[in-house]
């Protein structure tokens, strides 16, 4: 059993900012069941383009507000508490986000929290010793 509080993560290797979100890791590869969970908040005024080519991610907003933007379709979603998105076809997507938004994310196959987004916004696949997979 593991038991963690969100503020433990604070400062930690486990808090990962960047200039337009922050993500604490909750679960990681290295814990070994499978999928990733983190804690990201996305701040408002920005616009980030994302590509998950090697992961399926599953969000859900609890608070903030914004927009999904599909850049494959040209869809936009709101986004708003309540609201879960699935990236299971590894769309390329942009999020603009109104007010900062809050959101639990799963990760499968699961992040290392090593990953860095590339010029594509995409992870690359790493096992949990740090190679590619």
């Amino acid at each position: 059993m593991k038991v963690i509080n969100l503020h433990d993560l604070d400062g930690t290797e486990h808090d990962v900012e960047h200039g337009n979100w922050r993500s604490r890791r909750f679960v990681l590869a290295k814990d070994g069941v499978g999928f990733s969970f983190h804690d990201t908040v996305l701040r408002a005024g920005t616009e980030t383009e994302m590509w998950y080519a090697n992961h399926v991610e599953c969000v859900y907003v609890y608070a903030g507000h914004g927009t999904l933007v599909n850049r494959e379709t040209g869809e936009e979603h709101p986004l708003g508490p309540g609201t879960m998105y699935l990236l299971d076809g590894h769309e390329r997507h942009t999020l603009r986000v109104v007010e900062d938004i809050h959101c639990a994310c799963v990760f499968n196959p699961p992040v290392t929290g090593r990953e860095v987004h590339d010029e594509h916004g995409v992870y690359p696949l790493l096992t949990e010793d740090g190679d590619p997979a």
